[in-house]
């Protein structure tokens, strides 16, 4: 068994107390194994956002335990927690999240920069070559397409070499066309260099770019699909909609 790069052991997240508690997420235990592409799907507050944000160390559970590349996250420090997602853990979110007011090869530099490092201009040249974009490292933000853009905010969240990426409808502001274009990147990263990747859509052919996916259903686990098309993730999602509450 390929060992795990990501494990949400009984991981609940609670908001509120009292009766006005909402329970976002209810034990769920779920592992990501090294160099595969998960995407996370279910109804709409399903708890999906939630788990990434768990999984990734943006949010801290209620109870249960994160661990990221054999690191146990519940007992760390904030400092501790920014030092390891810097170092070991990529984002691309929907809406790219680039500063308009620097270049692409500037904000690609950026997490190095934030960490104290002089990024060399081969290094940023390479993470821009890697998603296409090279002859594009001093364009600002306005001069590129939503592609580019994104694909920019990819070659960002790659130049630090993470252990995991994390996507949070990172297709979402895209058109098809361009979003196909997204996701063969994403998933030729994870068959080229084994990266882990871990996707949250509603996009049911946007899921099937995945080798796995795994359905959520008001916070906790409620079934997956192992290569899955998009007809059948669309009619298993379905299904799940369509359940009395």
């Amino acid at each position: 068994m390929a060992q795990e790069a990501v494990t949400l052991r009984h991981v609940t997240r609670r908001y509120g107390t009292g009766p006005g508690a909402v329970t976002a997420l209810d034990e769920v235990s779920l592992g990501f194994r090294h160099g595969t592409f998960t995407a996370v799907m279910g109804p709409s507050g399903s708890g999906k956002s939630t788990l990434l944000q768990c999984a990734a160390g943006l949010d801290r559970p209620s109870s249960g335990s994160v661990t990221v590349g054999g690191t146990e996250l519940t007992g760390l420090s904030e400092t501790r927690l920014t030092l390891l997602r810097r170092e070991h853990i990529g984002f691309v979110f929907q809406n790219f999240n680039l500063l308009p007011s620097l270049t692409a090869g500037q904000n690609v530099a950026l997490p190095l920069r934030l960490a104290g490092r002089r990024p060399s201009a081969a290094r940023v040249r390479e993470a821009l070559g890697r998603v296409g974009l090279e002859g594009r490292i001093r364009h600002r933000p306005s001069e590129l397409s939503g592609g580019q853009q994104q694909r920019v905010a990819l070659a960002r969240a790659l130049i630090t070499r993470p252990q995991v990426l994390f996507g949070d409808e990172p297709t979402g502001a895209l058109d098809s066309r361009t979003s196909r274009a997204v996701l063969t990147l994403l998933r030729d990263m994870v068959r080229r260099e084994g990266r882990t990747t871990v996707m949250v859509t509603h996009d049911p052919v946007a899921a099937s770019y995945a080798d796995r996916v795994v359905f959520l259903v008001d916070g906790r686990v409620n079934g997956e699909l192992a290569q899955a098309s998009a007809q059948d993730i669309a009619a298993y999602l379905g299904k799940l909609e369509a359940a009395p509450c």
